[in-house]
């Protein structure tokens, strides 16, 4: 029997070729007394700190990543979702889906300067280096802008509510997953303006996803089947379309590793190695906790970041793995 069992491992472990040193963990930050959904995260790499969106807690978490301690809380939020820190100014930004607003803090002492409405939803933020501006996703269907003081100066419409998007630091493009729509539509801009419609056929429910800038590859995370698909920037045409861990809302590429990160709720970190532009293989399905489907990878430091919220004895905390 004992036989048998091991050759059942050794056959489950072989099935996706996995490395079990790919993504050893290496520490836990624990969060005691945040209850509810965990969204997402950036980081400040000089301050060598996390802020966490504690979306259900209504809190943004301050996390010390020298001594794996939460030092800071912000409390009083309305459903934070999506967070920003900007390392030019110090400054954090704070996207919350309950009442539209994104809030603008002093990263130092955690002030806040500035508060910009949008009509509902604000969910991702991302940052636009040659506008100088974050970008934030809201409502049924636009992104907002604001510069780097909180103020709006603009927005562009789109067809639904977009969920995960990235710039170009070559051009001028953002890529958005607007999945009640089942399409990526294409923002340019220099034009102000959507000028392509993807769409996504092979998959539904396109939520997270992350861009392979050289190699002109968008990967794009969905949930019903559980799959990645990766697309073509240049064509917009779908190259490749893996499987993956189940109910994923953030996944990462590693350029220097040639590997994506898929973080999913179904309880896995899913490891695809890049073996060409259009060719991927899954090399490590690392088990973490039940509804653990945000997190951050860091390339400075080397670090995949994944947030486990509170469910029966399972205690918030926030995983941190060793990417080599």
């Amino acid at each position: 029997m004992k036989r048998a069992i091991t050759l059942l491992i050794v056959a489950a472990g072989g099935l996706y070729g996995q490395h079990p040193d790919t993504l050893p963990l290496k520490g836990r930050i624990e969060l005691p007394g945040v209850d509810g959904r965990i969204d997402h995260l950036t980081a400040d790499v000089k301050g060598q700190r996390v802020f966490l969106s504690a979306l259900g807690n209504r809190t943004v978490e301050v996390l010390d990543i020298q001594t794996s301690k939460r030092v800071q809380t912000i409390a009083d939020l309305a459903e934070p979702q999506g967070v920003f820190y900007d390392p030019s100014t110090n400054r954090l930004f704070v996207a919350c889906a309950k009442d539209g607003a994104t809030k603008l803090f002093d990263a130092a002492s955690l002030r806040m300067l500035e508060v910009a409405k949008f009509s509902e939803d604000a969910d991702n933020i991302r940052y636009d280096a040659r506008g100088r501006r974050a970008i934030v996703g809201y409502g049924d269907g636009a992104l907002g802008f604001l510069d780097g003081n909180g103020k709006k100066t603009g927005e562009i419409s789109l067809d639904g509510h977009p969920e995960s998007f990235q710039l170009e630091k070559a051009g001028t493009r953002v890529f958005v997953n607007v999945p009640d729509r089942k399409e990526i539509e294409v923002v340019d801009l220099a034009k102000n303006a959507v000028v392509a419609k993807w769409p996504v056929t092979s998959a539904r429910s396109n939520f997270p996803m992350a861009l392979d800038e050289p190699h002109h590859r968008l990967f794009v995370g969905c949930r019903g089947p559980a799959r990645l698909l990766v697309f073509n920037t240049e064509t917009g045409k779908e190259v490749a379309s893996v499987e993956i861990v189940g109910d994923t809302d953030d996944l990462f590429y590693d350029a220097a590793r040639s590997r994506v990160y898929v973080i999913g709720g179904q309880g896995f970190v899913d490891v695809l190695e890049q073996k060409d532009a259009d060719h991927y293989s899954r090399i490590a399905h690392q088990a973490t906790a039940s509804g653990a489907r945000t997190g951050l990878f860091v390339p400075e430091w080397g670090k995949l970041f994944v947030a486990v919220p509170h469910r029966g004895g399972q205690h918030a905390e926030v995983l941190v793995y060793e990417t080599k």
